[in-house]
């Protein structure tokens, strides 16, 4: 109904209690949101963390131990708030949940100084494949068909999400499919020409049913030429 909604409490041993209340800004509960939890095995963390590193989060607080950063050093850089100043600017890291069996996950990540689009130049060039986008968009990056076999389609608006529409106007999540396959990646930057000036990172999903639900959501998208 209008008036559900889900609340996630985090229950990992050692997460750190946070310094002041946290409540949720009344402005977002109209807008639609996205969450993704992998549970990943203590390995993942290095390739993770240089995933994060080409993209220069600004990390607000952590509380991870001196003695495990120390066997750590990509991990020790992004906390340090270190930043890639030599090529490459881009970066492919190759992960798994610690799921049986595991699922496999891409993370695709550049920094500002690449200039590359992320959409185009990254993600569809590596999954080799058309992507249909959900995003905000602005007036200058458009849907492009120009590429054989890599098409950037942009999904309609607005979408149907378990029979609640959801237009870009109310929505700040930008995600993708490609057209035909089994994978589906959520990104940190917008469909818009000022991300080819800013570090950007995508999560990959190799699972076939969130494929599938999201693959219904982007039934209809936009003309393209």
């Amino acid at each position: 109904g209008t008036d559900e909604a889900a609340w996630i409490v985090h229950t990992v041993p050692g997460y750190p209690i946070p310094k002041v209340q946290y409540t949720f800004p009344a402005s977002e509960y109209a807008n639609g949101h996205l969450l993704i939890c992998l549970t990943i095995a203590e390995s993942q963390i290095e390739p993770i963390a240089a995933a994060l590193f080409m993209a220069s989060p600004f990390i607000h607080y952590n509380d991870v131990p001196e003695a495990e950063v120390k066997t750590r050093p990509t991990l020790r850089k992004l906390l340090n708030g270190e930043t890639a100043v030599m090529p490459p600017f881009t970066t492919k890291q190759n992960i798994g949940t610690q799921a049986v069996p595991s699922v496999p996950v891409q993370i695709f990540s550049k920094s500002g100084r690449s200039k590359y689009e992320i959409y185009q130049k990254i993600i569809s060039k590596q999954l080799k494949k058309t992507i249909k986008v959900w995003s905000r968009r602005d007036k200058k990056l458009k849907a492009n068909c120009k590429i054989p076999g890599r098409h950037i389609l942009l999904v309609s608006s607005p979408i149907s999400v378990d029979n609640q529409a959801s237009s870009l106007e109310k929505d700040v999540t930008n995600w993708l499919i490609p057209e035909n396959g089994d994978v589906f990646c959520a990104v940190d930057k917008p469909y818009a020409i000022s991300q080819k000036y800013e570090p950007a990172v995508a999560v990959c999903i190799q699972q076939a049913n969130i494929f599938a639900r999201f693959n219904t959501i982007a039934a209809k998208v936009d003309s393209c030429s």
